[in-house]
């Protein structure tokens, strides 16, 4: 297993900020500056063409540090952020590109090269989950949650599949065709959102993957709008998921930071 290494560190807010490494893959652990000993951890997925810092990242992050006294952590999915790219990965960029110049669907290409992507992503969350767990301030006994929402619900789905540390999950948006499968393995509680008017993926694809689900409390929460139209209160349930799944105070759930 590879050990974790701490490479920059800055603090403001009553945040740490913890740049890392896992092996080759670098990531980023958020924690509170005091109180945080033990308390439970949040892993997250960044959505495709973004990486690990992306504001909506960091402002998730400090809605559950702040808020409920988490401790959050993001790592770069492979062909993003700080990882060079593949030519599989230029190729399937390129493919998407053509597609959206084209005004062809760009689900088909989405959800194969998201496929490819958690391929290789499921391995390093399993591997930086254990890494994560050896550090004093988190240990290896306290809850875990995973937040991720498009290529974060792509990867997230057979990480937590794969995964029994994980007691509580937030995904969303994403199509059924290879993650159905995977969720139907799930049975922790979901809280899901979907896009009533998402221009990609259809209502009926949606509900699919959220019916697959196992799990005996899941929640579905549909707004109107578009794909990238996910209403920004969505943050403030799911911090409050969190918090009843995972414990903290939640305190801080009904602020609006806008991400």
């Amino acid at each position: 297993m590879h050990s974790l290494q701490f490479t920059a560190e800055s603090s403001s807010n009553g945040i740490v900020e913890r740049d890392f490494t896992v092996g080759d893959v670098p990531g980023v652990l958020w924690s509170p500056t005091s109180g945080g000993d033990h308390a439970p951890l949040v892993l997250m997925g960044h959505g495709g063409g973004n990486h690990k810092k992306h504001p909506a990242m960091s402002g998730r992050a400090r809605r559950l540090v702040t808020g409920c006294g988490f401790h959050v952590a993001v790592i770069d999915a492979p062909g993003h952020g700080d990882r060079p790219r593949t030519a599989h990965d230029e190729a399937e960029i390129a493919e998407l590109f053509r597609a959206r110049a084209a005004g062809e669907p760009e689900g088909p290409i989405v959800v194969r090269y998201n496929a490819h992507l958690a391929e290789r992503a499921v391995p390093e969350y399993l591997a930086t989950l254990g890494a994560l767990q050896e550090l004093a301030e988190i240990g290896a006994d306290g809850p875990v949650g995973y937040w991720g929402i498009n290529m974060g619900t792509a990867i997230g789905i057979p990480f937590v599949a794969a995964e029994p540390r994980i007691t509580a999950a937030v995904f969303g948006q994403h199509w059924p065709d290879v993650l159905a499968r995977k969720a139907q393995q799930i049975t922790i509680p979901i809280e899901f959102d979907l896009q009533w008017d998402d221009e990609h993926i259809s209502r009926d694809e949606g509900l699919a993957l959220f019916d697959a689900f196992a799990s005996k409390e899941k929640s579905l929460h549909v707004n109107s709008g578009k794909h990238k139209e996910l209403p920004r209160f969505e943050v403030d349930s799911a911090v409050r998921f969190f918090a009843r799944h995972l414990g903290g105070n939640g305190e801080g759930a009904g602020l609006h930071l806008g991400f």
